[in-house]
C-alpha cells in the first residue's frame, strides 16, 4: 500500500521550532545586551523550595526527587523536608554573607505550611517566584487545561496571600509544560517563565493571551544534575561553575552581556559536607570584577530598557 503524498506534508515544517511562539535566532548575531555597572556576567541563582507529598502522583509522571520506596516512605520524605527545615537556612546565610539576592521558586504548599519560612526569604530581600502548588502538580499535555490553569491560579493566589506580593515569575515542576502552558501563564499575568532551556539569554514569546519572556534555567548547571544524577563531587561542581563563568565572561567581551543560571536545591546543596565548597564558590563569584548577582525581576527590568 502506498502512502498518499499528503501524509508527507507538515504545515509547520520550517526553520526553528514547530510553533509560532517566537522566531528562531542565533545568539551570536543578536544586538548585545548591556548589564548595569558595565558588568559582563549576571549570576542568576534560582533555589527550588519544594513540598513533596508522601504519596506521589504518577499522572502524568512522578516528579524528579519524589519518594522511591514502599509507603509510607519516611526515609525519602524526611530527606526532602530537610531542605525546608535546615538546608534553605544554610543557603540564606551563605547568600547574606556576600549580600546577594536570588529568585526562590516556591511551591504554594510551602507558603501554606511554613509561613515563617517565606517571610524569612522575603525579609532578606529575595524574589519569590511560583513553582506550582506541590510536587504532585506536574504539567504535561495529558493534563486537562482546566486542571493546569487551576494549578497556576492557586499557586499565585496562595503565595500572594502569604507574602503580600503576586509573583511575576514561574518555574514548572521538572521544567515540564503542555502545549497550553505559555498562554496560560501569560493570561495569569506572569512576566517570565524559566522552563525552556534552548538558549542562554532571555527571549520573548508571543501567545494569544499576550507576551511572556522565557529565562533559560540551564538544567546541566543544576546541583541535581551534577551532584545527584552525574554523581560528581561538590568540588567538581564548583570547578564546572567556575569554568562556565570564565567562558561566559570571555564571550561577553565580543557578544555582549551573558547570564550564568544556577539552579540550587536545599536538600541537595544544603548538606553540611557541601556547604563549605558552595560558600567558596559564592565568594569567588563575588570577587570577580565583571560579575554581579541578579534576581529574575532585576534581569527583566534590565532587558526591558536594553
Amino acid at each position: 500500500m502506498t502512502i498518499d503524498n499528503s501524509y508527507m506534508i507538515y504545515r509547520n515544517r520550517r526553520r526553528g521550532m514547530d510553533h509560532d511562539l517566537y522566531k528562531w535566532s542565533n545568539i551570536f548575531s543578536r544586538p548585545p545586551l548591556k548589564w548595569p555597572n558595565n558588568k559582563n556576567v549576571l549570576t542568576w541563582i534560582v533555589i527550588n523550595l519544594e513540598w513533596f507529598p508522601i504519596t506521589p502522583n504518577d499522572t502524568p509522571f512522578k516528579a524528579p526527587g519524589h519518594m522511591q520506596t514502599a509507603y509510607p516512605d519516611f526515609r525519602h520524605y524526611t530527606s526532602r523536608d530537610y531542605g525546608n527545615r535546615v538546608g534553605i537556612y544554610r543557603l540564606l546565610d551563605a547568600l547574606k554573607k556576600i549580600d546577594a539576592k536570588v529568585s526562590v521558586a516556591v511551591n504554594s504548599a510551602i507558603a501554606e505550611r511554613y509561613p515563617q519560612l517565606v517571610a524569612d526569604i522575603s525579609a532578606d530581600g529575595h524574589e519569590i517566584i511560583a513553582h506550582s502548588t506541590d510536587m504532585n502538580a506536574t504539567i504535561a499535555s495529558g493534563v486537562a487545561i482546566e486542571q493546569e490553569e487551576a494549578h497556576i491560579i492557586r499557586s499565585l493566589a496562595v503565595i500572594e496571600k502569604a507574602t503580600g506580593k503576586r509573583p511575576i515569575g514561574w518555574l514548572s515542576i521538572a521544567r515540564s509544560q503542555s502545549f497550553n502552558t505559555p498562554e496560560l501563564l501569560a493570561n495569569a499575568g506572569l512576566s517570565y517563565m524559566c522552563d525552556w532551556v534552548n538558549d542562554e539569554l532571555p527571549y520573548l514569546m508571543k501567545t494569544k493571551a499576550g507576551e511572556i519572556f522565557n529565562f533559560p534555567l540551564n538544567h546541566e548547571l543544576s546541583d541535581r544534575q551534577i551532584l545527584n544524577v552525574q554523581q560528581h563531587s561538590v568540588d567538581s561542581y564548583v570547578q564546572q561553575i567556575k569554568d562556565a563563568w570564565t567562558w561566559l565572561n570571555s564571550e561577553s567581551k565580543q557578544y555582549g552581556g551573558r547570564i550564568l543560571p544556577l539552579n540550587i536545591t536545599p536538600y541537595i546543596m544544603g548538606l553540611p559536607y557541601r556547604m563549605e565548597a558552595f560558600e567558596q564558590l559564592l565568594s569567588w563569584l563575588k570577587t570577580q570584577e565583571q560579575n554581579d548577582f541578579a534576581t529574575g525581576t532585576e534581569i527583566l527590568e534590565t532587558i526591558s530598557v536594553n
